[in-house]
């Protein structure tokens, strides 16, 4: 991640608001419209497309050739720009050249048999269950910030929310008289989220006096910022950069912040509940995963947990002398 950070500040990348050709807008208007993309998506194709563009020079995008996608590509990878950055980026080449050839408005799709960087299949990281607690119990201040941060954290954990969906919770996805939380992800595509007890006495306990009303201004600025269940110090919408705060914070005083993200609260949710037994098509439902592939990531995490524990306690597992 530092790495790709760096790469990323030494490239020169055009502004997200740049204008755009006309068919690059209208695609970007397509997914908008038709597909429904989130704001973050939409920033991102259009920074990536941006690049592309700008690559392409005077020769426009109906007129791109394969080679000159090829050619993309490569300047990508020789930025230094990690594999999963570079495939995003031609995920919306591709994407715009699908759109333009479908459309009938180019005659052909350069991108058709352009293959994607391949990307090592990595495990998701866990927290033990020790290490969450001892995250939970670093949390002891009895103001309204610890009573959001300690919310927060209970959330994330219990529910296995995405940062951008913990940011977007408002009051009205609340329902805590049914123990439910209704959570937008990706795509704008909803999902009610069981709400467990521990979640739910913390979530109560920063709604009531003393908590979020402390920090909630006198006059809000926006009604967005008003409906919003996490605050910050001014009164507005927790951000991405607000959460991540909070999480490093606390992960510091837990003496865990090495391995802390607020993703890995998310995989941590998702291996415990497994390790406990529950059905993995529940987990894709919790956690709104389009696929259930990318779930089951989380068998094999189970399973290699299995395996250690098989292999450190059973007798005859690494054939000790004097084993029965």
């Amino acid at each position: 991640m530092v790495g790709e950070l760096i790469a990323a500040a030494n490239y020169s990348f055009p502004m997200a608001n740049t204008t755009l050709p006309f068919d690059v807008e209208d695609f970007l208007t397509h997914l908008t419209v038709e597909k429904g993309r989130s704001t973050n998506t939409l920033s991102a194709y259009r920074q990536d497309l941006s690049r592309y563009v700008e690559h392409l020079g005077s020769t426009g995008v109906r007129a791109a050739t394969t080679g000159e996608v090829t050619s993309f590509k490569s300047q990508l990878e020789q930025k230094g720009l990690a594999r999963s950055s570079v495939n995003r980026s031609l995920a919306a080449v591709r994407g715009l050249h699908r759109y333009l050839f479908a459309e009938g408005v180019a005659p052909h799709d350069p991108t058709a048999d352009l293959a994607p960087a391949k990307l090592p299949r990595g495990l998701p990281k866990a927290l033990r269950e020790d290490e969450i607690t001892r995250l939970l119990d670093a949390v002891t201040a009895a103001d309204a910030f610890g009573l959001r941060d300690r919310a927060l954290l209970e959330v994330l954990y219990g529910t296995g929310m995405r940062i951008s969906e913990c940011v977007g919770l408002s009051l009205d996805d609340l329902d805590l008289d049914g123990a439910l939380l209704r959570v937008t992800g990706k795509g704008n595509k909803q999902r009610l989220v069981p709400l467990g007890r521990l979640a739910d006495e913390a979530l109560r306990n920063w709604l009531a006096p003393g908590g979020r009303t402390e920090l909630a201004p006198e006059d809000w600025k926006r009604r967005d910022d008003q409906m919003a269940v996490f605050l910050n110090h001014r009164g507005g919408r927790l951000s991405r950069q607000g959460i991540w705060g909070v999480v490093r914070k606390h992960g510091l005083t837990a003496g865990i912040s090495d391995k802390l993200t607020p993703h890995v609260l998310r995989h941590s949710c998702a291996t415990h509940m497994l390790d406990h037994g529950a059905d993995i098509r529940t987990v894709q439902e919790m956690l709104g995963h389009s696929s259930i592939s990318t779930t089951q990531l989380y068998t094999k995490v189970s399973t290699d947990l299995l395996v250690r524990a098989y292999t450190s306690a059973h007798p005859r597992a690494t054939g000790r002398p004097g084993a029965a």
